[in-house]
């Protein structure tokens, strides 16, 4: 799941779709991006309350994930994949799962 944050003066399309290039090498454009939900939960080995909101999207690309400069490897993930992920990864696999987008 590519992801960071929002840089000034972006959208979170923008930043999804500047996120999936850096990360796994898949150009999206943002307009054509559809929003799919919200994740708002606790942040993996932050202090207790600090939160970590993530906006999910899907998309349609001709091109083929690969690894990039800011990650070692790609993979494909499904539910059963849960335990390889923190909390607000879990959520995200958990939500594509009950909308059966994965698996």
């Amino acid at each position: 799941m590519p992801g960071g944050k929002i840089d000034p003066g972006e959208t979170e399309a923008d930043a999804a779709a500047r996120e999936a290039w850096e990360e796994v090498a898949v150009r999206v454009d943002p307009v054509a991006l559809v929003p799919l939900f919200t994740v708002l939960i606790q942040a993996h080995g932050e202090p207790d309350g600090r939160l970590v909101r993530m906006a999910v999207f899907g998309a349609e690309t001709a091109d083929d994930p690969a690894a990039s400069a800011e990650v070692s490897a790609v993979h494909w993930a499904s539910s059963a994949d849960e335990g390889r992920c923190p909390p607000a990864g879990v959520e995200v696999l958990r939500r594509l799962h009950a909308a059966d987008l994965i698996d």
